[in-house]
């Protein structure tokens, strides 16, 4: 018999972003135009707050997100300098992978992408063999409704990669070997931008660090992804990175390679960091992801004293506050809508980014 112990991990969930639309009404439109209220105020006013919504959760949950794929399967450690539009099934097949690799479960898989790379894709898989009724959803809505085990959505708020430094960081310090496990920060020998969300792999002319199968410890083909979460600039940067790097044990996510590297002989300072990007273009980022990937919540808004117009209301674990007050001095009725939310990466390893040549 041999014992494990069992340690249960926590990933902490920040509800602190207030956000809100504001409105205001004097007597005379009170009077005679607000016989459609909800319509001609209140729903343009939730639209905007529930896109600003969309557009953070989105684009912060993808920077979270180390996993990445393109066109090409990315094999090396080398940068992902050349890539083409996402114009067939390969790139999403290939996030296919990732995600199966980090064992997501094969249900409830979704594709959020952009209406240009939508275009593309549909242009590129007219010639495939699909069922009669995906083959009509393309030629009338001009969309890809469901393939590669993931439901497809359109959506213009994705996140933009920024362009990166086509220099090679040759000099990721970090003291001695990689003998502490879940190393997660470096202090970098350079001033180059390197903004969060920016994505890499760890390797140099011997090899690079490889991704394991997470229950067998197995090494896969490919290397391990990484990305930046947070950055401080100097004459030395130091950065801080995402998943932690473990070489050993339970929790182990990386392996050593072709260059059998372990714990007692990975130096991290001889690693070069491998950026995906390039100095000229952006690139519109999809994301594919399984729902348990990340997590989102909102809290109670107090409800002000004095105020017989402050009410809360939950529904579908939205909980918003409307707070009205009149404005004696223009003669208006001030209106205010807020939330309080926060989002998390609970599972990042179940999402992939999706890849493909932007400007």
């Amino acid at each position: 018999m041999d014992v494990q112990d069992s340690v249960q991990l926590s990933t902490a969930l920040t509800v602190a972003t207030q956000d809100g639309v504001d409105m205001r009404f004097n007597s005379r439109e009170m009077a005679l135009d607000l016989d459609s209220f909800s319509q001609l105020h209140l729903e343009p006013a939730m639209a905007t707050l529930i896109s600003n919504i969309d557009s953070d959760v989105l684009q912060g949950c993808t920077k979270l997100t180390p996993n990445w794929a393109t066109n090409l399967p990315l094999l090396s450690g080398v940068s992902t300098t050349t890539m083409s539009a996402v114009s067939s099934l390969t790139a999403p097949g290939n996030a296919r992978t990732r995600l199966n690799q980090s064992l997501a479960p094969k249900g409830d898989r979704r594709i959020q992408m952009d209406s240009g790379m939508m275009a593309s894709i549909v242009t590129g898989v007219a010639g495939y063999f699909n069922p009669s009724n995906a083959i009509s959803e393309q030629y009338r809505e001009g969309l890809v409704a469901r393939t590669a085990m993931a439901d497809y959505y359109e959506n213009e708020r994705v996140y933009s990669m920024p362009t990166v430094s086509s220099v090679l960081v040759t000099s990721f310090r970090i003291t001695s070997f990689v003998t502490t496990l879940g190393v997660n920060s470096a202090g970098v020998s350079t001033t180059q931008a390197m903004p969060v969300g920016s994505i890499f792999t760890l390797g140099n002319a011997a090899g690079f660090l490889s991704d394991v199968h997470p229950e067998t410890k197995t090494q896969f083909s490919n290397a391990k992804q990484f990305t930046v979460v947070s950055t401080v600039h100097g004459t030395t940067s130091t950065i801080t990175f995402a998943p932690p790097i473990f070489l050993s044990g339970p929790r182990q996510n990386v392996g050593g390679g072709a260059a059998g590297w372990t714990a007692t002989t990975l130096a991290l300072s001889s690693l070069t960091m491998n950026f995906a990007g390039t100095t000229t273009v952006s690139f519109p980022t999809a994301l594919m992801y399984h729902r348990d990937a990340y997590t989102f919540a909102t809290a109670d808004l107090p409800l002000m004293g004095g105020s017989e117009k402050c009410v809360r209301r939950t529904f579908d674990g939205l909980s918003l506050r409307v707070w009205q007050a009149p404005d004696i001095r223009n003669d208006e009725l001030l209106t205010r809508i807020d939330i309080l939310y926060g989002y998390s990466a609970i599972r990042p390893e179940w999402g992939c980014r999706i890849l493909g040549t932007g400007a």
